[in-house]
Formats: structure tokens, sequence, C-alpha cells
């Protein structure tokens, strides 16, 4: 099935390893062109290159810290610089500690706060102006099925990535007269390498389908929703979970 992104411009934010990675591969194994960004350089230039062998596809690396507005709107221009258009916003970041309520001082919550939900208002921010009024545009946004289901201790992710869930509702609502659609991707436990290094495998129990995700297959879903495919899909929260979502209604 051709999605359509041949010739589209990508921006994918922790995109130099797990599921960033693998959305950015997919992006671009559609077609697209893709920039990439993370903190950490090195990884991210490896990844790139990694991405341009796989896909054939040019891939930018510009490390960013998405919760420092200037490298936030940095990275908006470079990819603009060296595409001249910006398509489709992947929005991803690492999550917030967990813990219990108690644990977790004003501090704390600020952090989680410029990380998880201030991020994600900032880079569509800078990032709307850009994307295309023809039906092409993209924003998504990578959250946890935490918003979906009781996941134990995420108190600081389930608040802030629920604000926005609000956020996209209210987006969708306003962006859908231009073309553009805004979409949640709630993955569940999905066989990262950070997964691995604090053995999370048992967590495969947990999920009606008896195995972890693959990030291959959580990232299939994010190429559909930046795809034409996806052109009537806006608003929505899509648990990546492998059934462990049972809220009813």
């Amino acid at each position: 099935m051709d999605l359509g992104l041949t010739g589209r411009v990508a921006l994918v934010l922790a995109a130099s390893k797990g599921l960033g990675r693998a959305t950015a591969t997919a992006l671009a194994a559609e077609g697209a062109d893709v920039a990439i960004g993370a903190r950490d350089a090195a990884t991210l230039e490896a990844t790139a290159e990694a991405i341009r062998t796989q896909t054939g596809r040019r891939v930018l690396a510009v490390p960013v810290d998405v919760t420092n507005a200037e490298q936030s709107r940095a990275i908006v221009n470079a990819t603009l610089r060296e595409f001249g258009r910006l398509d489709v916003l992947v929005n991803n970041c690492g999550g917030p500690p967990f813990g219990a309520f108690d644990d977790f001082d004003d501090a704390a919550w600020q952090r989680a706060f410029e990380l998880s939900l201030l991020s994600t208002v900032r880079m569509t921010r800078l990032a709307l102006p850009h994307l295309p009024r023809d039906g092409h545009g993209r924003v998504i946004n990578v959250i946890s099925y935490s918003v979906e289901t009781f996941v134990p201790g995420s108190i600081l992710s389930t608040a802030l990535r629920s604000g926005v869930v609000g956020m996209t509702r209210l987006l969708a609502d306003e962006l859908g007269p231009h073309g553009i659609t805004v979409n949640n991707v709630a993955p569940g436990v999905i066989l990262t390498d950070r997964v691995r290094q604090i053995g999370g495998e048992h967590l495969a129990d947990t999920v009606p389908m008896r195995r972890m995700g693959r990030p291959d297959e959580f990232a299939s879903v994010v190429a559909f929703l930046a795809s034409e495919r996806a052109s009537y899909v806006s608003g929505a929260t899509i648990p990546i979970d492998g059934g462990a979502s049972r809220a009813i209604g």
C-alpha cells in the first residue's frame, strides 16, 4: 500500500533510539525525508546514518532538548532550511519518573510539566505556521497508554499527558478547517532497549496478547496517521498496547 508520503518532510523528536527511531525509519521507508532530534548528538548522528543507509532518504540530525525553547526553535528552523518545508510533526519525549503522589514536590511537577506537556505545546506552536493547509499537515503526539488505563506509579505521566489529550481534541477542532489533523498514539508495553535495561520483559504477562509490542509495530501506526490514508482521522487517541487498555466507554 502506498501511503503517499513520498516527498513529504517529517520532524521526529526523541528519535535517536526506541520508538522515535522506529518512527523515523518507518516514515523514511515510506518515502519521506526526515529531520530527527534528541539530546545525544553522537547517537543521533549514528541513527541518521543508519536510516540513510536503510532507506536512501535524506535525514537531518539536529541535537535538541525539547524542554529548551531556543533549541526547539532551532530544530524547526534547521528543518526548513534543509528541506524547504515541513509536513509532519511527531512530538515525542522520554517520560517523567514513576512514583507515588507524595514522592514529588513542586520542582518535580514543574519538570514533568515542561517535559511532557509544555514541550508538546511549544513544538506544535513552532511547527504550525509551516504545516501545509492542503490536507497533508499532520501533528502526531506520542503519549502513553496510562491515559487509557490504570498504570501504578504513573501520576506525573498520566496527569500531564492527559493534558495533551485535551489539547489534541481542541486543536483538531481548530485546525480541521485548515486540513491539518492532530492525533495521539499511546504505546503500551513495547520492547525497547530501555525496557531490556530495566528487565521489564516480564510485563508481557500483563498484556492480553501475552507478548510485548515491537517498535516497528508502533511505528507503522504513526506512519499511517502521517499519510494520506488517514486524512479523516483527527482528534483521536489510539492505544498501541496489545489490548492492555480495558476501559469501556
